[in-house]
């Protein structure tokens, strides 16, 4: 008897599956969705104990590839599970993708993956659409590019680009930090419904070349300086794939030397921008200006760039956030990694109108040589509030070289903030999902914080976290590690003197399914 089973469609994007044979540009494969349990996760019936008739139901309909989750699983070992549909899929015949979705809980990377005949393993919990879930699950990559290979790929989960969460910065470094680690890049939105932007992004023809190539190994950190970082991934015809990734919340000037890439020694190097498709000349800093929860994504080829403009990097670095009336500085930064130099730069700065520079906005310099930078700093003064306004200030860099007139510009825009009236204030209703922070601006006006905090009750209390409040960044206060089911916890804190209040809630330690975590009745006095 054929049994009721859950179906997706899968968007493969053209060629943009590191496992699967080449397909019509924009053609649509049919995948199914199951568990490796009673149920599936939605509580549909699921395949466990029925291996054998649901391959053969799905290989008569044609399916192409199977996600394999790890709901309802009665505690029966993994390997056992997920080894007897493997086992039942190739009984098929039929060439179906295998997914296994057991949430990394068993290291399959190290040898269940490819043990019972997966294709590809999840190797964290599930993604969410947000940049901390991102740089969170893109942390747990680290040191996994060594079991990655044809026939067996590490899965960070799908792709979020296009579906609302994120800034078109936040999603294009998304979709190039998947690209450089050879993910599967499966379009989690709605196809039929692409703005623009995600349509530009998802079909990046030269990121998807890039997470097509196998050259030996997958992507990897080669640099790592807090907030910035540097991925790097070795293509087959000598380049180097290289994403500069700024997790900061100002913009910066992020770089790593083609040595540290992996690329040979040499008097320069041509540089490819993957977004905006210019080519330019280095001397072997490979650098860029990386905007705030962004990423510059290159693709480095050793010479071949005689004829080239220089690669230049130009940020505008500021404060995380302005105080009204209270003068802060601005810098914008020109650097120099080109093999000729930059003539007659000129920087401007352009602030929001009624605002205060104390001198003139335009700074110049006859030149910047290979190797050089020019540097301008501004103190801005910044209005008084009287509504709530969008703050934005922008620089812009122009100068000559031997290829011709070239331009860059870069921006902030930090919240424009004050101290909250005194009294009590209310910010509940805070329900996020681990892991995650809130951050409130206190401006040191503030005395106290309480909260009740607790976890949803759902899937028989899988979930568990841990809350945190942090003030300037020292703990003030913690829970211990909350269960689903569990009653609701007071935490208070002493705020007094606190510029900056940060609520956050970290995984309990097993992964984050379900850690549905909630801030009821926070209140904060002033």
């Amino acid at each position: 008897m054929r049994r009721a089973v859950a179906l997706i469609v899968s968007a493969l994007l053209p060629l943009s599956v590191p496992f699967t044979t080449s397909t019509a540009a924009g053609a649509l494969k049919l995948g199914i969705y199951s568990s490796a349990g009673t149920h599936t996760c939605a509580g549909f019936p699921a395949s466990l104990d029925h291996e054998e008739v649901d391959a053969r139901t799905w290989a008569d309909w044609g399916v192409d590839y199977l996600k394999y989750d790890n709901c309802h699983n009665e505690n029966r070992p993994a390997l056992d599970r997920y080894r007897a549909m493997g086992e039942a899929l190739r009984k098929t015949g039929r060439d179906i993708v295998y997914s296994l979705c057991e949430w990394g809980q068993n290291r399959p990377w190290e040898g269940l993956g490819r043990e019972v005949g997966g294709h590809l393993w999840r190797t964290t919990g599930d993604i969410s659409d947000n940049w901390t879930s991102v740089m969170g699950i893109l942390d747990q990559q680290v040191g996994l590019e060594r079991y990655a290979g044809p026939d067996g790929w590490n899965d960070p989960d799908m792709l979020e680009v296009g579906n609302g969460g994120m800034t078109d910065a936040e999603y294009r470094a998304h979709f190039a930090l998947w690209s450089v680690l050879n993910a599967p890049l499966i379009a989690g939105n709605d196809v039929r419904s692409m703005d623009d932007a995600t349509r530009r992004i998802l079909l990046n023809r030269d990121l998807l070349a890039v997470n097509q190539d196998w050259s030996g190994t997958q992507g990897r950190k080669v640099r790592d300086d807090g907030d910035h970082e540097v991925r790097a991934k070795p293509m087959s015809d000598g380049s180097v794939a290289v994403v500069l990734l700024n997790r900061g919340a100002s913009s910066a000037a992020i770089g790593a030397t083609a040595a540290e890439l992996g690329l040979p020694a040499g008097r320069s190097y041509r540089v490819k921008d993957l977004w905006s498709k210019e080519q330019h000349a280095s001397s072997g800093m490979i650098r860029g200006g990386v905007p705030s929860h962004g990423a510059v994504t290159y693709r480095v080829w050793p010479g071949g760039a005689a004829k080239l403009a220089p690669l230049t990097s130009f940020t505008l670095a500021g404060p995380e956030l302005v105080e009204a009336a209270r003068p802060f500085a601005v810098t914008a930064g020109l650097v120099n990694d080109g093999t000729s130099p930059l003539i007659a730069a000129r920087v401007q700065l352009q602030v929001p109108d009624g605002w205060v520079l104390d001198g003139p906005s335009v700074r110049e310099t006859p030149f910047v040589r290979p190797g050089g930078s020019f540097t301008a700093t501004w103190t801005v003064t910044a209005r008084p509030i009287t509504s709530a306004v969008a703050v934005k200030l922008t620089a812009a860099a122009g100068y000559r070289t031997t290829a011709g007139a070239q331009s860059r510009w870069s921006e902030i825009a930090p919240p424009l903030v004050t101290a909250p009236p005194e009294g009590a204030h209310s910010v509940s209703g805070l329900g996020v999902h681990a892991s995650s922070s809130v951050r409130i601006y206190l401006g040191t006006a503030c005395s106290a914080f309480s909260a009740q905090v607790g976890v949803d009750d759902e899937k028989d209390g899988r979930g568990s976290v841990m809350f945190r409040v942090l003030g300037d960044g020292r703990e003030l206060a913690v829970t211990p590690v909350l269960r689903g089911g569990a009653a609701a916890v007071p935490v208070q804190a002493d705020v007094t003197g606190v510029r900056m209040l940060d609520l956050q809630v970290a995984d309990g330690g097993d992964g984050n399914d379900s850690d549905h975590a909630d801030w009821a009745s926070a209140t904060i006095t002033c």
